[in-house]
């Protein structure tokens, strides 16, 4: 439209002018109408470069650099060598690729257990959940949670914010030993749900509970004798049921409240003593009642002659082997052979129930 007002207001004067004045001024005219119409900007970006009108002049990049047109940050200027080069054509295949940054994310979610360690307290359950983790498929909360029997009220929410991020196609675990005696805790499980399986890791109770007591004295040293704490008379070899040490132990009791809420295959059963003498058979039964392929071998152990107990051979990323903490194969408090037979009289009924009930002989003899 400019263009057309110029001219109209040059034609009177154009008879005037020579034939070769007026085809310059046309042409200069038609490219001031040109410019005014296609800025300088669009020209270069139009001429194949893909670098935005923003980035061309240091005025205009700091100007503009902050604009949403603006799709390059200031430093993805490639230099005057680059910016000749050809630009290979896209390849398809790299379109989903994630950029460098997105290898710092976090993978997986944070799922609710698909199985947990339930019980028994000094029975070995600290060395099944490191034992297991070493499988790429387990991961498992470091930390007891102790969410069914203290935490309850905080929520499920909570308890899963605990959990470690997991693959669809990994095992989330966790372990708290004290769950197996707490009477709330199968219907609250059930209740998260019916399908988390159960491991039960026990141990004659007669040395689980001088095991205990053991530790107990290592954090209180005027704690009363195990024989005062066991027998509300020991001469007529009545035991203190009372005492949590020897409650764990009745298992058939305790497992009587579980099979209530769960049937009998979803609970597996882990020897402390064979967990001692032979790791990598205890690990391939687990590993079998996880539906997890038998990767935790004969190989990734050996036995520690001082502890006691066995060890996991050292990673090749880790400059030494991994065994448990000092408290784990500790010795333990020397009891009266009396009071061991007479605990022994005691827990024979109950041993033979479980055994009945379980479908296996433990031995605890």
């Amino acid at each position: 439209m400019a263009c057309v007002l110029i001219f109209s207001r040059l034609s009177p004067f154009s008879h005037r002018l020579r034939g070769t004045s007026i085809c310059l001024l046309s042409l200069f005219l038609s490219f001031l109408c040109y410019c005014a119409l296609f800025p300088g900007g669009a020209v270069m970006q139009k001429s194949g470069d893909p670098t935005p009108s923003c980035l061309r002049a240091d005025g205009a990049k700091r100007r503009l650099q902050k604009s949403p047109s603006c799709l390059f940050p200031p430093d993805a200027r490639k230099s005057s060598a680059a910016d000749e080069a050809p630009h290979p054509q896209a390849d398809p295949r790299r379109e989903n690729t994630p950029s460098p940054a997105m290898s710092h994310l976090k993978f997986g979610n944070k799922k609710l257990p698909n199985a947990i360690i339930v019980g028994v307290k000094k029975g070995g359950t600290r060395a099944v959940l490191e034992f297991i983790r070493i499988h790429p498929d387990v991961r498992a909360a470091g930390t007891e949670t102790h969410f069914f029997d203290r935490n309850y009220d905080r929520g499920l929410e909570w308890y899963r914010g605990l959990m470690p991020r997991t693959l669809e196609s990994q095992i989330t675990m966790e372990k708290t030993p004290s769950y197996f005696v707490t009477k709330e805790t199968p219907h609250r499980i059930s209740a998260m749900s019916q399908e988390t399986k159960l491991i039960v890791v026990v141990r004659d109770p007669v040395t689980r509970a001088i095991s205990d007591y053991t530790q107990t004295l290592s954090k209180t040293p005027d704690l009363p004798s195990f024989q005062d704490l066991a027998f509300r008379n020991q001469s007529l070899g009545a035991v203190d049921v009372s005492w949590n040490a020897i409650r764990i132990g009745l298992y058939a009791l305790h497992l009587e409240n579980w099979l209530r809420y769960f049937p009998l295959a979803q609970i597996h059963f882990v020897s402390g003593e064979r967990l001692i003498t032979d790791p990598a058979g205890e690990l391939a039964r687990v590993q079998d009642f996880l539906g997890l392929k038998r990767i935790v071998t004969d190989k990734h152990f050996y036995f520690n002659r001082t502890k006691g107990f066995p060890c996991l051979k050292k990673p090749e990323s880790s400059g030494s082997p991994r065994c448990l903490g000092k408290s784990k194969g500790r010795t333990h408090v020397q009891i009266d052979r009396d009071a061991i037979e007479q605990l022994r009289d005691f827990y024979r009924p109950y041993n033979v129930k479980f055994y009945q009930m379980v479908g296996h002989d433990f031995k605890w003899e």
